[in-house]
């Protein structure tokens, strides 16, 4: 009797038999597609149908490249922003300087210019710093004794009179402001040529024209300049601008507010100018008048005992 196996453990083909049979059939396939592309439409739907399996194997090892990829780019991202921040404040503050420097030197040219305008020496100087009393209005200069400067000179800016030297030492000197209570200085009013005495104001950064008649010729937009009576200041350097005047019947004088015209709290470059040329003495202060004076006086005292 003849035992045939279960179909279940049916064999088909060889081995052999089914390798070679895939090997020429894919061979021709081969074949076929390089020379007439019949195949490509079934590889097209073949890729379409294996996208999405495609997608779903690769998705993990994306999704780990993009997170290192985010994590490197934020990485970047700070280093750059932090790079960046240092070239901003870098650039701001050489701006800054550029801005600075173009406003010194734009003074420094100004107040080279004030130079031409005077026939007496003129020494230029930088403000170091300002008084440390709070009620004194005073600056300190680089220039002093050994410069030529000298106590009485008129310090100005390129926009008009800023003070007057007060106290000289070797290296530096000081300089009281115009706008200083005990600082006056003899002005000229342009337009009528009207001369007048100015004081400092003090706190309020103005300047006074006292006693003044209440019906003297002032009014507000007038231009003041030293009247150089004094023989120590030069005469036409601006001073101030009147922007207030006060009449008041009840009072003797006038109240004539003024606005300085220089920088008196800003400048930071000057020129000190040397003393004018000698003036006589005044009349009452010459010695010899004054004992002439005296032996007059003795005389009538004397000649009044000898009538009694």
């Amino acid at each position: 009797m003849e035992h045939a196996p279960p179909p279940f453990f049916k064999r088909g083909p060889a081995p052999v038999v089914r390798l070679a049979f895939f090997a020429s059939l894919s061979f021709a396939l081969l074949v076929l597609d390089a020379r007439f592309h019949y195949v490509d439409g079934l590889r097209d739907v073949l890729a379409l149908a294996a996208y999405p399996f495609q997608k779903a194997a690769t998705a993990p090892i994306t999704m780990l490249q993009r997170t290192a990829e985010f994590f490197v780019t934020q990485e970047r991202l700070r280093s750059e922003n932090a790079a960046l921040r240092a070239e901003l404040l870098d650039t701001a503050r050489d701006a800054q300087r550029f801005q600075t420097a173009s406003a010194e030197l734009a003074q420094l040219r100004r107040v080279n210019d004030m130079r031409t305008r005077f026939d007496r020496p003129a020494i230029p100087a930088e403000v170091l710093y300002t008084g440390r009393d709070p009620y004194d209005y005073k600056v300190v200069l680089d220039k002093g004794r050994q410069h030529a400067v000298a106590a009485g000179s008129l310090v100005i800016d390129a926009d008009g009179v800023i003070g007057q030297v007060t106290r000289v030492h070797a290296l530096v000197s000081e300089v009281t402001l115009i706008t200083d209570k005990a600082q006056a200085i003899p002005v000229q009013v342009v337009r009528n040529g009207l001369r007048a005495v100015a004081f400092g104001a003090g706190a309020s950064g103005m300047i006074e024209l006292r006693f003044l008649h209440p019906n003297a010729d002032v009014r507000n937009g007038d231009r003041l300049v030293t009247s150089g009576i004094d023989g120590n200041y030069p005469a036409g350097v601006a001073v101030a601008t009147v922007v207030r005047v006060e009449r008041d019947a009840s009072q003797a004088f006038a109240r004539v507010v003024c606005e300085p015209l220089a920088g008196v709290d800003r400048s930071r470059y000057v020129l000190v100018l040397a003393g004018g040329e000698a003036r006589p003495a005044y009349p009452l202060a010459d010695d010899s008048r004054r004992a002439a004076r005296g032996a007059k006086q003795r005389a009538r005292a004397g000649d009044g005992l000898g009538t009694e």
